[in-house]
């Protein structure tokens, strides 16, 4: 493992006291149970510890339980500073601390904390010689220089050299296929391939496949012999990524498969011997998974052998500036400087993305420079550099002035309208008309339309329609003409035939009055002109309020 050196130094000038090498003293803790199945128990909390202390009625939890109301992880306990800190894990019956169920609590001793019908009493040891915390800020490619993140190394050499099954806990983005890698390389097989199996990116019905291999012929589209992960890395580690997602019926295949080191191909009756390394990841709770019964218990106490938990970006201290630098240097050009006041920036955010998201944001600022925008603020704080949001009346969208070709549509907006934009106008009214479930066929009597014409004018031989129907087609066709009207003042052309598409489009209201009327010799003798009528599709407009006369 490297040690620390002057370039690490550099890149973690901006965190203050990244490194406590020497030998630091810090409050203990015990655990003691005064009432339950369990009574008369005692654990230590010291520091030091890798990770979380676990209680629960799992066998892979710290404090294993045997009272029947405890959940299987049921809640967490750390030390933060000078205090005990406990954390429900989403238990079923809750944590209650001097009687009163809490999420999260900070303990200062003497208090009792009650899980199921276990009671807890927390006793204050005193001030305790930890042990020395790794030099190292990294283990192979996983980089880290926080408290968090040295405490675990020593933990990941032991596993190193060991062959035995691992699973990596932690959030989404948080690094466990690095780490996974990471073991990988620093340990024994470091010599033989790394494959990595991700359960989530297989479609369910090629999982097996995946996994095993098939033969020639064994299902649809088999046309050559193939072989699974578990022979392609025969030698190596195997990385079983999002284990949580595999399907409970192959969950039975892969427990043999690791238990007994063989598997049998799709369509074979031969079994093959495989040498490997499994290790597996996973975002999901695991013990709540069994309990839920979506995952095998005795796959997981299989795979379970040793568990790493990977601390969110947000709890490791200092290392969002460490990492920073560290993907600076490998994504910009040899020599660039860090920019300054960036990693002030980077430092006020929680991170949800974890370091993958952290990563995206520094190449953003590598590939963009100045220009990238910072979304890593906390929610009421303004980003600088990050554009101003508009407020007031000019925050509404506003149409630039059309262009070129673009501005045909908007030319013959205030024109009289010609034959061809009539046709425009019904086609398109007609076509969200049928959208949205209305209209008939153009020229139908005695259908839809018709009697959607007749309802316009009130007219009574009109066939009543439901109540509901009639105010979900209203509805329905006055966001279709809303979405014309907004594609017309885009400039965008409407379609002929009232084809519904992303080109689709009507006149705005300036234009209406002026479009499909008719002028007959009646009106020469000063009766009012008429819309003409034309089946389905004008009565659809006219449903619509496409189609108005003039005032």
């Amino acid at each position: 493992m490297p040690p620390w050196n002057d370039d690490d130094a550099a890149s973690t000038e901006l965190v203050p006291g990244p490194m406590r090498p020497a030998a630091a003293a810090a409050e203990s803790f015990a655990l003691s149970v005064m009432a339950g199945p369990d009574e008369g128990l005692r654990f230590t909390v010291a520091p030091g510890l890798p990770a979380r202390v676990l209680a629960g009625t799992s066998p892979a939890c710290d404090i294993t339980l045997t009272d029947r109301l405890v959940s299987r992880r049921h809640a967490a306990f750390e030390l933060a500073g000078a205090r005990l800190r406990v954390t429900d894990l989403g238990s079923t019956n809750g944590t209650f601390v001097q009687g009163i169920r809490v999420g999260d609590a900070y303990l200062q001793g003497s208090e009792l904390v009650r899980i199921g019908e276990t009671v807890l009493r927390v006793e204050a040891l005193g001030v305790t010689q930890a042990a020395e915390l790794s030099r190292a800020v990294r283990f192979g490619k996983l980089v880290g220089a926080s408290e968090e993140m040295r405490r675990l190394y020593p933990l990941c050499e032991r596993l190193a050299a060991s062959s035995v099954p691992v699973v990596i806990e932690g959030e989404t983005g948080t690094g466990k296929e690095v780490l996974a890698e990471a073991i990988h390389e620093q340990g024994s097989r470091a010599a033989g391939p790394f494959v990595v199996f991700d359960c989530t990116a297989v479609p369910p019905t090629l999982v097996e496949s995946a996994l095993f291999g098939h033969e020639r012929g064994a299902f649809t589209g088999a046309n050559e012999t193939r072989r699974g992960v578990f022979e392609e890395a025969h030698g190596g580690t195997l990385l079983l990524d999002e284990i949580g997602d595999l399907d409970l019926g192959l969950q039975a295949k892969l427990l043999r498969a690791i238990q007994r080191s063989e598997v049998q191909r799709v369509g074979s009756n031969r079994w093959i011997r495989v040498d490997i390394r499994v290790l597996a990841a996973t975002r999901r709770d695991l013990e709540r998974e069994i309990q839920a019964g979506r995952f095998r218990d005795d796959l997981f106490f299989r795979l379970a052998v040793a568990r790493i938990e990977l601390p969110p970006l947000r709890k490791r201290r200092g290392d969002v500036t460490v990492l920073a630098h560290h993907f600076w240097r490998q994504l910009a050009d040899r020599g660039a400087p860090f920019p300054q006041g960036f990693a002030e920036r980077l430092e006020d955010y929680d991170w949800p993305g974890n370091v993958r998201e952290l990563y995206n944001a520094v190449a953003r600022r590598v590939a963009l420079g100045e220009a990238a925008p910072i979304e890593t603020s906390r929610a009421g704080l303004a980003s600088p550099g990050a554009p101003a949001p508009p407020s007031g009346p000019a925050s509404a969208p506003q149409a630039a002035p059309a262009t070129g070709p673009a501005s045909a549509p908007q030319a013959r907006v205030g024109a009289p309208a010609g034959r061809v934009d009539r046709a425009r106008l019904l086609g398109a009214a007609a076509g969200h008309a049928r959208a949205a479930g209305l209209g008939g066929r153009r020229g139908r009597r005695g259908g839809r339309g018709c009697d959607i014409q007749r309802h316009h004018r009130g007219d009574p031989r009109a066939r009543p329609a439901p109540a509901a129907r009639a105010g979900a087609d209203r509805r329905a066709l006055r966001a279709a003409v809303r979405a014309a009207r907004a594609r017309a003042a885009r400039g965008q052309r409407p379609e002929r035939g009232g084809r519904v598409g992303p080109r689709a489009a009507v006149l705005p209201a300036p234009a209406r009055a002026a479009v499909h009327l008719k002028r007959p010799r009646a009106a020469l003798r000063g009766k009012a002109p008429r819309a003409r009528r034309s089946g389905g599709h004008a009565a659809a407009a006219s449903a619509a309020g496409v189609l108005s006369s003039p005032r």
